[in-house]
């Protein structure tokens, strides 16, 4: 991909994994019309975030919002339509610190940094504070149980990750801290061939409790394997109740599954109960009415149960960074399965097909009804390191 492209797109849609694709292709974009015909129009606090984030942990770039410069982001930026950004070198680094705000969850930030820390001169070791558990995006206990141990598949060794939860953070006020840690690649990745999915064989999960009883914890657990308890012996759930400076600033409660199959595949789901986040305060007069453990436990297994019946190597969750992670691979044929795509999956196709230039043949499975997609990958390599 050489640096001369560049890209011009329109509004808010996929803001992130468009930013990802354009650093790890070096395209430059520039994205007009961002929310330009909402009440309140332009980037968002958690946008403006990111582009920090990249700014942290990249050179040689610019970032330029409606012609103003990097300036803006020390602003509230939210009526900023138009932004310009150049990619540059991923830098990765040692010590780094970011605050992720309250509008999004931290594992909005997690996928974006993974892979674009893949790509980086060295690897990259990140305090990320704010929300840890919310109902948007995935938990980081998803990533460290789940997302993590997808790269193996890729052939990024599992010694050089690590996700470490310091303390949690509930909406709408956060408080939550982790660290990650995330090896470079020596070149490229390795094409996968990933269709078995198995037979689940155990579940495994973390409850979890910030500033409420430790109580809620066992409830959440007893419900839960109430529905496990039919189909599966193997159960185990652990508890994390937190409280004090590692309970984050708000109360809140939640539970992360994970079934495990006989091929090593992981399915995930997060169910959170919380206050409303801080967008969601603002068009509320009063505080709602929370769901109750039991209700939370019988519906997290319910939507893991789910998950597995789709069938498929990865959760509907995870079908968008299968698929990029798929297309970086060197010239090589990737094979994955999955369940019913997802619309994130789907637009994730899309950008792939744009910044990347690769398309999958996409097989349905109707005796399984999965999904088989086969690509020819990228053969993105891993510059920044050979240039240091």
């Amino acid at each position: 991909m050489g640096r001369d492209k560049s890209r011009r797109l329109s509004g808010s849609r996929h803001f992130r994994q468009r930013l990802v694709l354009a650093t790890l292709t070096s395209t430059a974009v520039t994205i007009e019309d961002i929310r330009s015909g909402d009440a309140a129009p332009g980037l968002r606090p958690h946008e403006v975030s990111l582009l920090r984030l990249l700014d942290k942990i990249s050179d040689q770039h610019t970032i330029d919002l409606n012609e103003t410069g990097m300036d803006l982001l020390a602003r509230a930026c939210l009526c900023r339509t138009k932004l310009r950004y150049h990619p540059g070198v991923i830098i990765g680094g040692k010590g780094l610190e970011h605050d992720c705000g309250v509008h999004r969850g931290i594992g909005y930030f997690l996928e974006p940094l993974i892979l674009l820390g893949l790509f980086a001169r060295v690897p990259i070791s990140i305090r990320l504070k704010g929300i840890t558990n919310d109902t948007k995006d995935p938990s980081v206990d998803t990533f460290r149980m789940t997302t993590l141990h997808m790269l193996k598949h890729f052939g990024v060794p599992l010694e050089g990750l690590e996700l470490k939860i310091d303390s949690r953070g509930s909406p709408p006020l956060g408080g939550g801290e982790v660290f990650l840690r995330v090896p470079n690649i020596n070149s490229t990745l390795t094409a996968a061939n990933w269709v078995d999915e198995g037979m689940v064989k155990r579940i495994r999960g973390v409850s979890f409790s910030t500033r409420v009883s430790p109580q809620i914890e066992n409830r959440i657990i007893y419900a839960a394997r109430g529905i496990f308890n039919r189909f599966i012996p193997d159960v185990h759930i652990f508890t994390d109740h937190r409280s004090g400076s590692s309970g984050g600033r708000s109360p809140g409660y939640g539970v992360s599954l994970v079934a495990e199959t006989t091929t090593g595949c992981l399915l995930s789901v997060d169910a959170t109960v919380s206050y409303p986040s801080v967008d969601e305060m603002n068009e509320e007069s009063e505080k709602p009415e929370l769901m109750s453990p039991e209700d939370l436990g019988v519906q997290a297994a319910s939507m893991l149960l789910e998950e597995v019946s789709q069938g498929g190597v990865v959760d509907s969750t995870h079908q968008g960074l299968l698929f990029i992670l798929c297309a970086l691979c060197p010239p090589d044929v990737s094979k994955v399965r999955v369940g019913q795509l997802t619309p994130y999956g789907i637009e994730t196709l899309r950008n792939i097909r744009d910044f990347l230039d690769v398309k999958f043949i996409i097989e349905p499975n109707p005796n399984s009804n999965t999904i088989i997609l086969k690509c020819v990958g990228a053969g993105v390599k891993n510059l920044a390191r050979k240039s240091s």
